[in-house]
């Protein structure tokens, strides 16, 4: 097959080149070469995809089977992007770029942009990373974890973090969840050569830069923009760093450290803390409990299409994963949360593990809100290799902005999850949102970013891999490891976007600065109620103003497409208006406390 759709490939620039001249002639040989490459792309596409689901959502340890068939589906896929074929036509026409529309221009540098990671110049490099990259997530979601000798799952190492206040149970399950990182150590070194070998044959600077440019920036651009993030929420995050230091040695009768052990958190990564601040009658945890993980699956289906959005296809339903796999299965699968566009048309599909909690509830619709968002796109005015986010971060923020919505009073009152006019503290509310959406910016522009910065642009040696993990962790997060981790362990690879979503970490910020931009305009412009208290459920207006953005794929430019939608350019500034109330409560708590974050953040 792949010889196949070679050929095609050469024989359509060759006729397009035996064609007539002028604009006219040029857009007609253009459109032939185009039609023939997304069609071609959407079946090589097609195929990977359904190998890549066949391996995150059965892993068997010991059967190499998933593996090796997603490997060569890889092979198929990046063989077929990265041909010099097809990268020779993209520069041809690109080179005449005036004479072509603005929408074929656009596949043409998404073509060249998709053969950056796989270009057949780089010889057998990206056979070598494909199946790296393979080997990788097999170890990472096929590992098992222990606890006291007994195999448990992340959830139940993830329950315990979030509830238990014995310490040393906590520092157990913390330790155990860390172990899996051992494992990709020698993974993630081969990745990191293997990723910046296979993007600098193209131009590229290394794989951290090759990613920034789908934005149309340079690695040093996208720098200047994520620390601008932290810079902006830094004096809150300040106020909210010392808080925490004080709540937590309350809470386990210790003195108050100047930095936060790491197990002490909720979360293991430190990267969201909203459990710290429980707010009486908005923990939905016991009525969820006993309407269940289906009840929450299709509940979120009706509020996309209360607000106009369709039913979700049958094969949604029947071919998504959507609920935990026993600790006693004989598979495992991926448990991170995940929508996925099969072929990039009508095959929809979430891989989820999903248990009755508040946290889920809003994963739920996050995850939903990627699935509307493929099909607002899935449209004959949107080309197939177009069709996805106005840029990476879009496709975030509109999930994220459906799970801040989904816990807002009005809403969970509307859906009977809360009894009407419930009486709450407003400002612990808004801390808790804060306790997750301004904890995770240091976190995403911050650790996760700078690290993957070191890892590609630096080239960091694998000696120094823990270390240089930890001194970022601390710099950003104020957070410690409360062991010595030495650099037997590998605690960056834990968290699974390291090893298969690399060096795009930043896109959860972009996301979170662009959900409160568009939650802002939707609450002023469409419901007319404070952003603080919405309800989306049942209003067109809102499912109309998303669909208008949505359905656009990556057509248009990113930049114009923001200010045509809600007169704006991306901007920190509607997030910590949102947040300012918090502002001065938690100075008057904070008063005469000692702080031990920097008044401004440092940068290398």
């Amino acid at each position: 097959m792949k010889t196949m759709l070679f050929v095609s490939s050469v024989v359509v620039l060759f006729s397009a080149c035996k064609s007539g001249t002028g604009s006219d002639a040029s857009q007609k040989q253009a459109q032939v070469y185009l039609d023939s490459y997304n069609a071609d792309y959407q079946k090589i596409l097609y195929a990977d995809n359904l190998a890549q689901w066949e391996l995150n959502t059965r892993i068997v340890k010991g059967d190499t089977t998933s593996q090796v068939l997603a490997d060569e589906a890889d092979k198929a896929l990046a063989s077929y992007t990265g041909s010099k074929a097809n990268i020779d036509s993209a520069k041809k026409y690109l080179a005449i770029k005036d004479e072509l529309t603005p929408l074929q221009v656009r596949q043409f540098e998404s073509i060249l942009f998709n053969a950056g990671n796989n270009p057949a110049i780089a010889g057998d490099v990206v056979e070598r990373r494909i199946k790296a990259n393979n080997q990788q997530t097999s170890n990472l979601y096929g590992f098992k974890y222990m606890l006291d000798g007994k195999a448990v799952t992340t959830g139940d190492l993830d329950e315990i973090l979030q509830q238990s206040t014995d310490l040393t149970q906590r520092l157990k399950a913390w330790e155990a969840s860390k172990e899996v990182g051992k494992t990709l150590k020698v993974g993630l070194d081969s990745l990191q050569h293997l990723r910046n070998a296979s993007v600098t044959p193209l131009g590229y600077k290394d794989y951290f830069d090759y990613n920034a440019k789908e934005y149309g920036m340079g690695e040093d651009e996208m720098l200047k923009l994520t620390r601008q993030f932290i810079s902006e929420v830094w004096p809150l995050y300040r106020e909210l760093h010392t808080w925490a230091r004080y709540e937590l040695a309350a809470k386990y009768k210790q003195s108050v450290p100047d930095y936060i052990p790491a197990h002490w958190l909720p979360n293991r990564w430190g990267q969201e803390w909203s459990q710290l601040a429980d707010v009486k009658g908005l923990n939905i945890d016991s009525i969820l409990k006993t309407k269940g993980a289906e009840w929450m699956a299709h509940e979120s289906e009706k509020f996309y299409q209360s607000i106009g959005f369709g039913a979700l296809p049958a094969s949604f339903w029947q071919n998504s994963s959507l609920y935990p796999v026993p600790a006693d299965s004989p598979f495992s699968k991926n448990n991170h949360a995940s929508a996925w566009h099969l072929d990039n048309d009508k095959d929809i599909r979430s891989l989820q593990s999903i248990v009755p909690n508040t946290d889920y509830w809003s994963t739920v619709l996050h995850e939903y809100g990627h699935i509307y968002y493929y099909i607002s796109y899935s449209i004959p005015q949107v080309p197939i290799i177009l069709r996805t986010g106005a840029n990476r971060g879009y496709h975030e923020a509109f999930g994220s902005m459906m799970g801040l919505a989904s816990l807002q009073k009005p809403f969970l009152e509307g859906l009977g999850l809360i009894p009407k006019g419930l009486q709450t503290n407003d400002t612990l509310k808004l801390l808790n949102e804060a306790l997750n959406y301004i904890v995770h910016i240091p976190w995403g522009s911050g650790v996760m970013t700078e690290f993957e910065y070191a890892l590609y642009a630096k080239n960091i040696p694998e000696g120094q891999y823990n270390k240089t993990w930890w001194d970022l962790v601390k710099r950003y997060q104020g957070i410690v490891p409360p062991t010595e981790r030495g650099e037997q362990y590998c605690d960056a690879a834990t968290k699974t976007h390291i090893n298969d979503d690399a060096a795009q970490y930043y896109d959860y910020s972009i996301a979170n600065v662009l959900l409160f931009q568009f939650h802002k305009y939707i609450a002023d412009t469409i419901l007319h109620q404070d952003p603080h208290a919405t309800n989306y459920w049942g209003n067109k207006g809102v499912g109309t103003f998303l669909q208008n953005v949505m359905k656009t794929g990556a057509s248009v430019d990113w930049r114009e497409h923001l200010k045509n939608t809600i007169n704006s350019e991306m901007s920190a500034k509607p997030m910590v208006d949102y947040f300012e109330p918090l502002m001065g409560y938690l100075k008057k708590i904070n008063a005469g406390r000692k702080y031990t974050l920097a008044d401004k953040p440092t940068f290398d």
